[in-house]
């Protein structure tokens, strides 16, 4: 028996973040959308405007796809993605390097291949609210464009790949490493085949004609440990550090992370550190993101700093900050082109 196609639809969610019962909502209430037939299951979307947890104090906006009633006993496949329109009616260039818009998951309710019964999946802090109102209110609405793809519906369920867990069992372990790395007096070790075949850098450093391919252990003198031991879990893993593995201060962490991937051509990384550091973007770590952006060449980021700038409200604010004297003493051209930016 052949496995059948994908079954696909998308809905366009809109709401008014000005009307007064929006805008004074509690952080962990939402605004359902519960009529979403696709696939012979019921589906429904959660948009928490103030965000599903209040340890993030309402500064994030919340979303997440739900099944509404039984799974009959099979875990469903499921494509979710998700993006805002901006003002002039376009697709979201945000979304271009935010792959955390879109997730692959199993919706069940408890079956034996799903025990748990993941019945929910989404995003808790899918868009920090500054972000939200700087660049996707029009005519004080939102439109969210949803589309939901259900995979293989009828077939017998494949459990997602646990790769990812295996090779960062596999890094923790220290079983079979060949070479070390020394960082201020700290040995870490890993697999050189594992960094070749994940950055050009370390298969050029590790395989080529350098000397540090027939070195077992290798000095590096400008880096963390910690932004080190970040980078190699990426590799392992494909993931980044969860918020509470960032340390006291989560912008410096990542932008040196953003750094690192930089150096040793970890795209993906780069991208998801940019992202990071652009959700978590204020008017007191604006200079030394765009800066961050500018030094280690992500024009997504610069890009969207300088349209964080170019907002009245926010430029007004930034201008007296001590970064913005720091970044203007730096980096005269960076300056010029923020000026530029405003007409000045």
């Amino acid at each position: 028996m052949q496995s059948e196609a994908p079954i696909s639809d998308y809905c366009v969610l809109q709401f008014d973040l000005e009307d007064s019962e929006t805008k004074n909502i509690a952080i962990g209430h939402s605004i359902s959308y519960d009529d979403i037939s696709l696939g012979g299951h019921l589906w429904g979307i959660n948009c928490y405007p103030r965000g599903d947890r209040e340890e993030e104090k309402g500064e994030y906006f919340s979303l997440f796809l739900y099944l509404i009633g039984d799974s009959k006993g099979k875990g469903v496949n499921v494509i979710f993605h998700v993006f805002c329109l901006e003002r002039e009616g376009e697709a979201s260039a945000f979304s271009s390097f935010s792959d955390d818009k879109r997730l692959a998951k199993v919706f069940s309710s408890k079956c034996p291949e799903y025990p748990e019964g993941h019945r929910s999946h989404g995003w808790h802090k899918f868009m920090k609210r500054s972000v939200l109102e700087s660049f996707f209110i029009v005519n004080g609405r939102v439109t969210l464009i949803c589309t939901i793809m259900v995979l293989g519906a009828g077939t017998i369920p494949v459990p997602p790949s646990n790769i990812s867990s295996d090779l960062g069992c596999l890094l923790k372990s220290n079983v079979g490493t060949d070479v070390s790395f020394i960082l201020k007096g700290k040995m870490i070790q890993a697999h050189r085949a594992v960094l070749a075949a994940r950055s050009p850098v370390f298969k050029a450093q590790l395989f080529g004609n350098m000397a540090d391919a027939t070195a077992s252990s290798i000095t590096l003198q400008d880096m963390e440990p910690a932004t080190f031991e970040a980078m190699l879990a990426f590799m392992y893993t494909d993931e980044m550090p969860e918020d509470n593995e960032l340390g006291g201060s989560p912008t410096q962490m990542v932008q040196h992370l953003l750094a690192a991937a930089d150096r040793y051509a970890l795209d993906r990384l780069k991208l998801m550190c940019a992202r990071k550091l652009w959700d978590i973007i204020s008017m007191d770590t604006f200079a030394s993101t765009l800066a961050c952006a500018y030094m280690h060449s992500c024009a997504e980021l610069k890009s969207k700093c300088i349209g964080f700038f170019a907002v009245e409200n926010n430029f007004k604010k930034i201008v007296f900050t001590a970064g913005f004297i720091w970044l203007v003493q730096e980096f005269p051209d960076l300056a010029d082109e923020l000026k530029e930016t405003i007409g000045i």
